[in-house]
């Protein structure tokens, strides 16, 4: 089970925008914090990523937290590092949290990898399961 916490059996990788740790299975678990995302935040967390994973996407689990929107080159700057960190993107929010920063930053292409929102993280690890 993934608790909306850090575990205190593994390694937990802390960074400005949110905390990671693996599962056993190998997902990455992101628990976001509550800060705006600008383009040198984004891109130390995608240095960050790429040196945990052996520089190889992987399927993440994201606990969403509320934070203000980020500007048109940072959601750009994110938009175009998903696919190089990120196989698949299971997001977890209590709220419509998730489908609202979806419809922000692909307000007008599709995501460029597969994403889907979920009230609660088993059925998001089941789905990433797939991207294993």
């Amino acid at each position: 089970m993934i608790l909306h916490k850090p575990p205190s059996d593994r390694e937990i990788y802390k960074a400005e925008i949110a905390d990671y740790w693996f599962t056993d299975e190998g997902i990455l678990v992101s628990l976001s914090k509550s800060v705006r995302r600008t383009v040198e935040n984004i891109s130390g967390n995608v240095a960050l990523v790429k040196q945990l994973t052996d520089n190889k996407p992987v399927p993440l689990l994201i606990y969403l937290a509320k934070s203000p929107i980020p500007d048109k080159a940072t959601r750009k700057l994110s938009t175009e590092k998903l696919p190089e960190i990120y196989s698949a993107m299971a997001m977890v929010s209590g709220s419509g949290l998730a489908k609202f920063i979806m419809n922000i930053l692909f307000k007008v292409n599709s995501p460029p990898i597969p994403m889907k929102s979920f009230a609660n993280d088993q059925d998001a690890v089941e789905w990433l399961k797939g991207f294993l």
